[in-house]
């Protein structure tokens, strides 16, 4: 029987932030400590780009490589309170990621949502953000189905390099 070993999971697992510096960092918004966080250029912070008002970031635990989300920096849970401005930057920013994802890894299409609290599906119901999940034909195979695992086939880190890299295009 193969193994696939993902022991960065167990973090998600018991509900830690893995990238907390304090037990008590992890009580608070994980996306709230981002926008002080060191600059986009730091690979530990997963933060691929920043706008002005919004930053983009690889999710942790992705549902498919390059799985991106779009932050506001403010802290806002309720949508229609996001002036036009955040709207806009946000939108914005989920249109520049279609892009670069399009040119770095061409999928064959994507998922792209906002769960609004915990009934949508929320995780992190506190703090608006968009996913973007990049999706290939035939990339739900058995694994997922029958093993309840997912196979990620690019490291963080090379997805981390290869946005960066894409987003600085655009720039």
């Amino acid at each position: 029987m193969e193994r696939i070993w993902a022991p960065w999971r167990m973090d998600y697992i018991r509900g830690l932030d893995p990238k907390a510096e304090s037990a008590e960092l992890a009580k608070g918004c994980i996306f709230c400590w981002k926008p002080q966080a060191p600059a986009a250029e730091d690979p530990a912070n997963l933060i691929v780009a920043r706008r002005e008002h919004c930053f983009l970031i690889l999710n942790l635990y992705p549902y498919n490589n390059s799985h991106l989300m779009v932050v506001p920096y403010r802290h806002l849970c309720d949508f229609t309170l996001l002036s036009d401005a955040e709207l806009l930057d946000c939108q914005r920013a989920l249109r520049d990621a279609v892009l670069v994802l399009q040119h770095s890894l061409a999928p064959q299409g994507y998922n792209l949502g906002l769960n609004l609290g915990k009934a949508a599906g929320a995780g992190i119901d506190q703090h608006l953000h968009w996913h973007l999940v990049p999706r290939w034909v035939g990339d739900s195979n058995f694994m997922p189905v029958l093993g309840e695992t997912k196979v990620i086939s690019e490291s963080i880190q090379d997805s981390w390099q290869r946005l960066r890299d894409g987003f600085a295009t655009l720039e």
